[in-house]
């Protein structure tokens, strides 16, 4: 993949997955720009997926010999952090460059992760009187439930649902698929959606086999699921970023300040390694269920 193409894939995470204003978008992306221009000059052969720390390095050498300040320097090589944390979680690449860059120490915002409280609190708010309360309520049990990306969950079929075994099947990056244990909420929550609301609905022709659908019997969209959480974090009164992702940043943090095994939560979240080094593991299925039975809050 070029720049362009993946620049233009920042943009789209900043926007919808981080709900950052227009001029923090633009501010990112002039970051990246910047390194790659630089990039372009001296390392032309060197694209995004090459990139190596020292060239992360040279770039903040040249950018001070140009005379930029300390906190610009910073700024800066936030941006590009940025950037290639994305390309990390995204699966487009299996390291970071600049994790061991380090910069001036003005501060670190942490990704936003909600409590166990703050998640009750917008399950909380759901009206279960509406269809869509209902299937909302199933939706996200089973993010919190399962740690599913949002094209995992919009994709999730109801041929891989195996709750008489207590997983789902989840067709993830690269069309790798994975076993997941799934708990007793969400399991509970898409009984009652399909049995008493999905049922009833009028199913677009194709749309048979989703799970969760919109009100006029489709496929949910990535956007949609966006908006539904964002209105719900609004309602229950909670002052963070919140989008699919932290629905399955927190089941995984949640999970490992438990004291879950990595090794299990990566396997669930279908990483396919702790580091860059390390050779991934397959896990026992009931394993994998006694470490959600053990550590999952809504266990």
């Amino acid at each position: 993949m070029n720049w362009k193409i993946l620049i233009r894939q920042f943009r789209d995470y900043l926007k919808l997955e981080r709900s950052l204003s227009g001029n923090s978008i633009e501010a990112y992306e002039h970051d990246v720009v910047k390194f790659m221009q630089y990039l372009e000059i001296n390392e032309p052969s060197v694209g995004p997926l090459q990139v190596k720390g020292k060239h992360i390095q040279l770039f903040l050498e040249y950018i001070t010999d140009l005379g930029m300040s300390s906190y610009s320097q910073a700024r800066i090589l936030s941006g590009v952090k940025s950037f290639f944390r994305f390309l990390l979680m995204e699966e487009i690449r299996d390291d970071d460059p600049s994790a061991l860059i380090d910069s001036p120490k003005l501060g670190r915002k942490l990704p936003d992760t909600l409590s166990f409280h703050e998640i009750e609190a917008i399950l909380g708010v759901i009206d279960l009187s509406t269809p869509e309360g209902t299937r909302n309520r199933a939706m996200l049990e089973t993010l919190y439930s399962c740690g599913l990306r949002v094209s995992e969950l919009i994709e999730l079929k109801i041929s891989n649902l195996f709750f008489d075994d207590g997983f789902i099947k989840v067709l993830g990056k690269g069309n790798k698929e994975r076993l997941v244990p799934i708990g007793r909420d969400a399991r509970k929550y898409i009984g009652i959606y399909r049995n008493e609301i999905r049922c009833h609905m009028n199913i677009v022709k194709g749309a048979e086999n989703y799970v969760f659908l919109n009100r006029r019997g489709n496929k949910l969209t990535r956007e949609m699921v966006f908006m539904i959480i964002k209105s719900l974090t609004a309602k229950a009164g909670i002052n963070k970023t919140v989008s699919p992702h932290t629905f399955r940043h927190s089941f995984a943090t949640h999970l490992i300040e438990g004291g879950a095994d990595l090794r299990a939560v990566q396997e669930m979240l279908g990483h396919e390694s702790i580091t860059t080094t390390e050779i991934y593991t397959h896990l026992d299925r009931d394993y994998l269920q006694q470490i959600i039975r053990d550590f999952h809050p809504r266990s």
